[in-house]
């Protein structure tokens, strides 16, 4: 690693790290819900954020104009990625009954997780790029059934009674199934039981870890560069939070972000697999995954389900 990285290391891991702090110190001394207006000023400064290490990576980085476009595009399959993941947070919290002041807790947990999983994740995956090259196209056929169920494939709901994560939990541990607080794990009676956010929490890393394994190798697909990866990924993450509460209530609009997420997706698996024939320039992947998360996004403003009229006769 050169002196040029090493720094650029030193300013993310400080310039997240005070403003991870200072969201965390916010949220957690608030009382109440996140409002939707805090949320979006929070989504604005983790973008600007964003935005502004990419234009140091610009004028400042060896080789900055190719790297900045590099962590751009990562960071828009990530974050493309992650909107269309909240449908599935939305839904854990629905099934698992989370009140809405207690999900901030949850996210917070589950995003330092996340963060650890996906390092390691991204670490491994460019250490077996490196030593076995054909992997590449396993991770290929990966973003092509990824971009395929996430197309056509039918939502997944979640059974409480079915669902191994919770069937394994409640085999070796108590649960404390009337709970109203916001801690993981509950003593009572000398014994100590396991509550129903560490379960929500469980299934919200499990969920991640799904979607770990198709944006990952997405990424990779645009740049080989671990710095460039992990810091476009984790950017992405942790403005996830606060994107949350965002557009928790207006999430389900944007109805046809899916397809335009599977055609990216779809994309990046071509790139890869032609990769040993033909590069494909970043800065054409940056343009095209531009332009399906705006059409897809304009298709799903133009074309927005109605909500269903109500008939005089239905009426009380």
């Amino acid at each position: 690693m050169d002196s040029n990285h090493f720094a650029f290391w030193l300013i993310f891991v400080a310039v997240v790290s005070v403003m991870f702090y200072i969201d965390l110190y916010k949220t957690d001394h608030r009382h109440g819900s996140i409002g939707i207006k805090g949320s979006l000023i929070w989504s604005g400064i983790w973008i600007g954020a964003a935005l502004l290490f990419n234009l140091l990576i610009f004028f400042y980085l060896e080789d900055g104009r190719q790297k900045a476009l590099e962590f751009l595009a990562g960071y828009l399959i990530e974050k493309s990625l992650s909107i269309d993941n909240l449908f599935v947070f939305i839904m854990i919290f629905n099934v698992m009954s989370v009140k809405d002041e207690h999900q901030p807790h949850v996210l917070k947990w589950g995003i330092l997780s996340a963060i650890v999983m996906r390092i390691i994740f991204i670490l491994v995956g460019v250490a077996v790029i490196h030593l076995f090259h054909p992997i590449i196209y396993v991770f290929g056929l990966l973003l092509f059934y990824a971009a395929w169920k996430m197309a056509f494939g039918k939502e997944e709901s979640i059974n409480l009674d079915t669902n191994p994560i919770i069937k394994f939990v409640s085999k070796h541990f108590p649960i404390m199934t009337v709970y109203s607080g916001k801690k993981f794990f509950v003593k009572k009676d000398g014994r100590i039981f396991v509550t129903s956010i560490f379960i929500t929490f469980l299934l919200v890393e499990s969920a991640d870890l799904v979607f770990a394994v198709d944006s990952i190798p997405a990424v990779i697909a645009i740049t080989k560069d671990p710095f460039i990866i992990i810091t476009s990924n984790i950017f992405a993450i942790l403005g996830l939070r606060a994107l949350y509460f965002a557009l928790a209530g207006i999430v389900k609009i944007f109805i046809y972000l899916k397809y335009g997420v599977a055609v990216i997706l779809a994309y990046v698996g071509i790139k890869m697999m032609i990769s040993d024939i033909y590069t494909i320039p970043t800065l054409v992947s940056l343009i095209f995954i531009t332009l399906s998360i705006v059409v897809s996004v304009l298709l799903s403003l133009m074309f927005k389900k109605k909500p269903p009229i109500e008939h005089p006769e239905n009426m009380d």
